[in-house]
């Protein structure tokens, strides 16, 4: 038995999984301390994975190395691409996952990796040499040290769930909170804040009346999220169900508020604006008739369903007497209710980009003690960590990713540089290339980059190069070859688009909106044939791929301009260069901020918020001289 190892990751969460997983492949001898080894990556809040912004961040992890994108394609049990109606960048894969097969998964996942080693405790105390960390110490007085910590505990610091009146401590039913981490922390000069989650009933399936729901089917279209390939995973794909509340569900709703924690003063914290408690939507909109929720299947066999969009911390009989007015759960009977949680983190201002910690060095923050939420925003977390506390130890270049490289770029630079009054959780709004950061060229984008720091393999470069290769060959074919208005004008009238006039090469056909590229392959026979000779293990992926690039190239080239021009800005280095106390011809609020958060670019000190742009023409004019 090992106590001292070169990576201690705390908490065996979607960040701490990605941590642990990342450092030690790099070459780190990593410990991963979880409180519950049979409840690696628990997915604590609804069975599924990706959605918009969530599903590009999960094909990120996946090109950069990182395992949550394998895991979903293992234990996916419903696939489906969101808002295929719109542009591709606001295309969004999400899966329905079996959620005790996610968890043994990523258990089995991280025992093959012959670097990880376990500890199922729960970590009290850290050891530190003045401001270097240097281990920790468990609840059962074991000490171990290491040259970095990842700290990435979710809910569980000072946890405190409420189900009404009644408050019980806990980071999740049925596990206890982490306690004094917070305290040693706040001591040393850091800033803890409280913020707030939940979670809604769990419904016996066979309570539930499916007759009066919608059903949610899958994608017919084989979707992974992994750009490995891998083959069916062989579960039964399961559908989603859908039904709305109704002003009865909302007047029961109504006759519990005295008693919800979030309206009798009991809860201060801050809770996530995008994902309300039900309680929150009926007084915030209390204007609109109903709401949607979604009957989500916990798993390929079980029983148990998880209703979206009822997260509340009503008592258990308001929320059972308004579940019960709800269409299909008349005679709802449930496993547990709803809760809301409270929590501590840190004010995320007070890491690197690199989510080492400023004030303490080589000690790492990934996850929800950074102000975010959801599995995908911590699992990127744990891996850009786990990256960087191997790389800082060995004295190794920070690996960051800017802006316009990665939706986990925005997602860090947001946090660090402005900070965070809620619960975090990444749209494609946030990110101002969205073009470029598509989830059908993460691999092109990430895979080049972790591959030249030893994280991602040979086969992910192979499998790349091989998709880039069969790519410019289709595409030179459709620039090569010509067709003839009297063999493909009748077709053309039948697509609903222009007869041609002249003879033109096939690239201009697909050019026009109304055709796409498997139209080509219905209606062109020497494509077709062309398309079959590549013999394409991946066919769809690099149809799509092609299709992509050839239709939105004007777009995707005018969004790299602007890009390039905002990476000027990015880099003008800053760091150590300006005593922000003295210089008086910023503003007051500019001031302060630029002082405590200490950007290191021009391009980072633009986008704090309260930092003007005549502020950083100050600083522009400073650096000219």
């Amino acid at each position: 038995m090992d106590f001292k190892y070169d990576v201690i990751v705390v908490g065996g969460g979607h960040a701490g999984c990605e941590a642990a997983a990342a450092a030690a492949n790099l070459g780190s001898k990593v410990l991963l301390i979880t409180m519950d080894m049979g409840r690696f990556a628990q997915m604590s809040c609804n069975p599924a994975i990706g959605g918009v912004a969530k599903g590009q961040i999960v094909r990120e992890i996946d090109a950069l190395g990182g395992y949550t994108g394998i895991i979903t394609d293992k234990s996916s049990i419903q696939f489906r691409m969101l808002n295929r109606s719109k542009g591709p960048a606001m295309w969004s894969p999400r899966a329905q996952c079996d959620r005790m097969v996610f968890s043994s998964e990523w258990r089995i996942q991280l025992e093959k990796i012959p670097n990880v080693f376990f500890w199922q405790d729960s970590v009290v105390e850290f050891i530190f040499q003045d401001n270097i960390i240097k281990g920790v110490r468990t609840s059962n007085n074991v000490e171990f040290l290491s040259e970095a910590v990842v700290l990435t505990t979710g809910t569980f610091l000072n946890g405190l769930m409420h189900i009404g009146s009644v408050t019980s401590e806990g980071g999740r039913v049925s596990e206890p909170a982490s306690k004094g981490l917070s305290e040693q922390l706040l001591s040393r000069g850091f800033t803890v804040g409280r913020m707030k989650t939940g979670t809604p009933v769990r419904i016996d399936e066979r309570s539930i009346n499916f007759d009066k729901l919608d059903e949610q089917k899958g994608d017919g279209h084989d979707y992974r999220f992994s750009y490995l390939p891998s083959p069916d995973n062989g579960l039964r794909k399961r559908s989603c169900f859908i039904t709305y509340t109704n002003p009865e569900v909302h007047k029961v709703l109504e006759t519990g508020l005295d008693e919800s924690p979030m309206y009798n003063g009991t809860i201060q914290s801050i809770g996530p604006r995008y994902c309300p408690s039900i309680e929150t939507k009926i007084v915030t909109f209390s204007e609109r008739e109903r709401h949607q929720l979604f009957l989500e299947p916990e798993g390929e066999t079980t029983i148990e369903y998880y209703l979206n969009g009822f997260s509340s911390s009503l008592p258990l009989k308001t929320q059972i007497d308004a579940l019960k007015l709800v269409p299909g759960l008349e005679e709802v009977k449930v496993f547990r209710p709803g809760y809301a949680i409270e929590y501590d983190f840190f004010e995320p201002t007070q890491l690197k980009h690199t989510l080492e910690t400023k004030k303490i060095s080589n000690l790492f923050f990934a996850g929800q003690i950074n102000g975010t939420t959801g599995y995908e925003e911590a699992a990127a977390q744990g891996l850009i960590a786990g990256i960087n506390a191997h790389q800082k130890i060995n004295n190794k270049t920070d690996f960051t990713l800017s802006r316009d490289e990665a939706y986990i770029g925005v997602l860090i630079d947001d946090l660090v540089t402005k900070g965070v009054d809620e619960p975090y959780r990444m749209f494609t709004s946030r990110a101002e290339f969205r073009i470029l950061l598509r989830q059908d060229d993460a691999d092109s984008r990430l895979s080049p980059k972790s591959f030249a720091i030893g994280l991602a393999s040979q086969k992910r470069i192979d499998h790349l190069n091989e998709k880039i290769d069969k790519r410019n060959q289709i595409i030179e074919f459709l620039k090569e070859f010509s067709v003839k208005p009297a063999l493909i004008n009748s077709w053309l009238e039948y697509m609903g688009t222009a007869p041609l006039k002249q003879g033109v090469k096939l690239i201009d056909i697909i050019s026009r909106p109304q055709i796409n590229i498997y139209d080509l392959l219905d209606g062109i026979k020497p494509f077709a044939e062309f398309i079959e000779k590549l013999n394409m293990a991946r066919k769809d992926e690099i149809l799509e791929s092609t299709e992509i690039i050839l239709k939105y190239s004007g777009y995707i080239n005018r969004e790299r301009l602007l890009a390039d021009k905002f990476k000027r800005l990015e880099n003008l280095n800053i760091v150590n260069k300006f005593d922000y106390k003295s210089i008086k011809s910023l503003s007051t609020e500019a001031r302060q901020k630029l002082d405590s958060i200490q950007p290191e670019t021009i391009g980072q000190a633009s986008r704090i918020s309260g930092v003007s742009p005549s502020d950083i023409n100050v600083l522009l004019v400073l650096m000219g001289r």
